[in-house]
């Protein structure tokens, strides 16, 4: 009445197993993917391309604006500079040629025939007047002219047959630097005579 070991395995077994040596082992399926358009998504990755090219165009444009405006600031920097090089330079030569104008100016009131010496002064006054030139000085108009405290700088006043306001003397000789007014001239202004008693 035994049975043989192999019809008791056989038994032991659960009805349908498999019996070939691989032990089943059970896997959840994958989560399904959301049924997601593929060209919705390639149309959200555009948008997000597109809004990324514009703000790297607007920050070029910022830093295009940004250098230009750096640049142009450096050359009026720049340009100021040699500008007040210029005029302090020239500042200190302006004492001089109104030294010689008044050697000149001097000499000739007191001489009847001129000398040597005061033609080579006046010649050494034309070489700077024409150095004026060259560097774009110009003498500031104002014997007969009418006071403007832009360009004159008065001292006095004197009584004068001339028009009231008008300039009756030049003390200084005042210059301008292209558009600039270097220096003021000094000037003595006109005002009407007092009535006679």
């Amino acid at each position: 009445m035994s049975e043989s070991p192999k019809s008791e395995a056989s038994d032991a077994q659960e009805p349908g197993a498999d019996t070939s040596g691989v032990i089943p082992v059970e896997v959840e399926p994958p989560d399904p993917a959301p049924a997601a358009d593929p060209v919705a998504a390639l149309e959200a990755k555009l948008a997000v391309a597109e809004k990324e090219k514009k703000d790297n165009w607007d920050r070029y444009l910022r830093a295009a604006a940004d250098l230009e405006n750096t640049r142009k600031r450096q050359k009026r920097e720049v340009d100021d500079a040699k500008l007040e090089a210029k005029n302090k330079a020239l500042k200190e030569v302006l004492p001089v040629v109104d030294n010689l104008e008044r050697a000149i100016e001097h000499a000739g009131a007191g001489a009847g025939e001129s000398s040597p010496i005061i033609e080579g002064v006046q010649l050494v006054l034309r070489q700077l007047m024409t150095a004026f030139e060259r560097l774009d000085i110009t003498p500031v108009e104002a014997q007969g002219q009418p006071f403007d405290p832009n360009l004159h700088e008065a001292i006095s006043q004197q009584e004068s047959d001339q028009p009231p306001g008008s300039v009756v003397t030049v003390l200084q000789r005042g210059y301008k630097s292209g558009d600039r007014l270097l220096r003021p001239a000094l000037v003595v202004v006109a005002k009407p005579k007092a009535a006679a008693e």
